[in-house]
């Protein structure tokens, strides 16, 4: 289908072409599918960033792989980040930060994230991807349904405010599922994983998990958000639950 097809036939039209395939199968496709046009892996390199970044090495590792660098992340995650892409040999790992004029006009104490976790995300995190996004057509990237409220209906392939297209290749993997993969692969696990950290972010913001707990509980522990704000639903920035219908 040509990419001057509106974006939403053309994604209704992939979400069919791909329904019934494997995570792998549908990653190993759109890096070669013309209707995806220029596409690029956005990682955080976070607890399971490891089975895309595999799969990215093994099918196309000279795929552009985006990296947000917040300036507030783990030191761990900056060490696993080196490490893992040479590992897998990543051809084109690039590190974006935000703006530093934008840094020191809205968060020059660097204190921003204390009163208003969603402006320190679109400070850091939103507008960094979305200025990087420019040139591409479309993105892959690691969500999955089980990670939360706002992704149990998530298919392969959304439309990113009539943008871009975004491809969600483990949309209906499970943590076992990834689990799997990383052991069967004799992949590198993130070092924080081990400390009682499933899902990771940014330091001032993620806290170690309990037992029993959901994954992603310390994220923005005991506050109403859910989303960094990177991912857009129906054309509009998520940076919180979805209300109910």
């Amino acid at each position: 289908m040509p990419l001057d097809t509106p974006l939403p036939a053309r994604i209704a039209a992939l979400n069919t072409r791909y329904k019934h395939h494997s995570a792998t199968s549908v990653m190993e496709k759109v890096l070669r599918d013309a209707d995806l046009g220029k596409i690029a892996l956005v990682s955080s390199f976070g607890a399971e960033s490891v089975v895309l970044l595999h799969m990215v090495s093994v099918m196309a590792r000279k795929t552009p792989v985006i990296f947000i660098d917040t300036e507030m992340l783990f030191a761990e995650t900056l060490t696993y980040q080196l490490e893992l892409s040479e590992r897998l040999h990543l051809a084109d790992v690039r590190t974006i930060k935000a703006d530093r004029t934008q840094v020191f006009e809205r968060d020059n104490e660097g204190l921003l994230h204390l009163h208003d976790p969603d402006a320190c995300c679109a400070l850091r995190k939103t507008e960094p991807l979305q200025n990087a996004l420019k040139e591409f057509d479309s993105w892959i990237t690691g969500r999955k349904r089980y990670q939360g409220s706002t992704r149990t209906n998530l298919e392969f392939f959304e439309n990113e405010a009539d943008i871009r297209i975004k491809v969600n290749p483990l949309a209906h993997w499970t943590s076992s599922d990834l689990q799997d993969y990383i052991t069967e692969n004799r992949l590198p696990r993130h070092p924080m994983v081990a400390k009682g950290y499933p899902s990771i972010g940014c330091a001032p913001c993620t806290t170690r998990v309990n037992d029993g707990e959901d994954p992603r509980a310390g994220r923005w522990r005991d506050l109403s958000k859910e989303e960094c704000g990177i991912h857009f639903v129906d054309g509009k920035i998520v940076r919180g639950p979805e209300a109910s219908a």
